[in-house]
């Protein structure tokens, strides 16, 4: 009975309940319960987007991207050494290219000694064409003086004997027994030295780099001293000169001491054992005393170390008498011992050969024929007179 009773309590407190709860649903103004919502899954790992190096970071990361890598710059190649040609017979292969410019005045000249009667006014004529010619009044008084007594002598003249006797004059006053030698051999360890001198404009510096590469090709090492300081492509241009021929180049500070720049050339050639060291100095203009001093200078520091075995005087063939003017005060300030002539392609006044010689005293060692590397010669007396009185 009691277990009876229990269960209907029970019964009764269930209804209660439900009834209450039917109650606040359907109550006046009352509002549904909002649903249960189902728990939210946890959220999906980001995708970052992936970038190229060097475009930049997403907003908001937190990493820093590497710097972009820099393009690899271009080696620099160093042009190849080259090999010249040796300077024994050049001026014979440059032979033509000199008639060219010079023949005028032969072919002048033995028109005039051809001609059937050979009055005062031809031999002035004659006279006029060698002082044209920048042979000098001196030498073109002796040539025409030896050319009147040799024409008397022979009576009729055939153009080989009018040749012949021209020929024999203008060899006698290029005078082929002057000691032409390039003095570049070794002392022992020590190198020669040549000290190059000219006045700006005549071609100084090119005239080294010409002669280094001469050196060479006849088989001898170089060492190239940049000692003009004052012009600055000077330089530059001479390194160029030696780069092309595996020649070492001593340079010192834009407008710094020549003659510090030559002792360390000097000193150079020394220690690598070098044959030759070859001094380029600044273009000095010969009406400025200080200069010319410090020219001076340049000789006596490099005897400190070494024998200054060449002075050469690089004289502009176009220049005529002025270039004698040039010449001389070289001369005063240090031992010329042998002159380069060049643009002698480029005039038909190579009679300046003569007259600088017979002034000085000092032989024509060099010459320029052309604006070619290889275009610089020994001069060959024979050669050269050939040339004038051409073929």
């Amino acid at each position: 009975m009691d277990g009876y009773l229990g269960v209907i309590v029970i019964v009764v407190l269930v209804a209660l309940v439900a009834a209450g709860g039917l109650f606040l649903l359907f109550r006046p103004g009352g509002k549904a319960a909002p649903p249960v919502q189902p728990p939210e899954a946890p959220p999906l790992p980001e995708e970052k987007e992936e970038r190229p190096a060097g475009t930049g970071e997403a907003e908001g990361a937190t990493t820093t991207l590497p710097p972009p890598a820099k393009p690899a710059e271009p080696a620099v190649v160093a042009p190849p050494v080259e090999v010249p040609p040796p300077s024994e017979g050049r001026m014979v292969r440059l032979r033509s290219r000199l008639a060219k410019s010079q023949s005028a005045l032969g072919r002048g000249l033995l028109e005039l000694l051809s001609r059937d009667r050979l009055d005062d006014e031809v031999w002035d004529e004659i006279e006029e064409s060698l002082i044209t010619a920048d042979v000098g009044v001196a030498p073109t008084q002796v040539m025409v003086e030896e050319l009147r007594t040799k024409v008397k002598v022979l009576g009729s003249r055939t153009p080989q004997e009018v040749r012949a006797l021209l020929r024999e004059q203008l060899l006698i006053q290029v005078n082929p027994d002057l000691d032409r030698t390039l003095h570049v051999a070794k002392h022992g360890e020590r190198p020669a030295v040549v000290l190059v001198v000219g006045v700006n404009g005549t071609g100084k510096t090119t005239t080294t780099g010409k002669l280094a590469r001469s050196l060479v090709g006849d088989g001898k090492s170089v060492v190239l001293g940049a000692a003009d300081t004052f012009r600055a492509a000077a330089a530059d241009q001479l390194q160029t000169w030696g780069d092309r021929v595996g020649a070492d180049v001593v340079r010192g500070p834009e407008g710094g001491d020549p003659a510090s720049v030559a002792f360390d050339a000097t000193a150079r050639g020394i220690e690598e054992q070098a044959d030759v060291v070859i001094v380029d100095t600044a273009g000095r203009l010969h009406t400025k005393t200080g200069l010319m001093d410090e020219l001076g200078k340049v000789k006596r520091v490099i005897e400190k170390k070494a024998t200054v075995d060449e002075v050469l005087l690089v004289l502009d063939a176009t220049t005529g008498q002025n270039g004698m003017r040039q010449a001389q005060v070289f001369a005063e300030v240090v031992n010329i011992t042998g002159i380069a002539l060049t643009k002698l392609d480029g005039t038909a006044k190579g009679g300046i050969v003569i007259s600088v010689q017979r002034e000085l005293g000092v032989p024509v060692k060099l010459v320029g024929l052309g604006e070619g590397p290889d275009d610089l010669a020994p001069f060959d007396p024979e050669v050269f007179v050939d040339a004038i009185l051409g073929d």
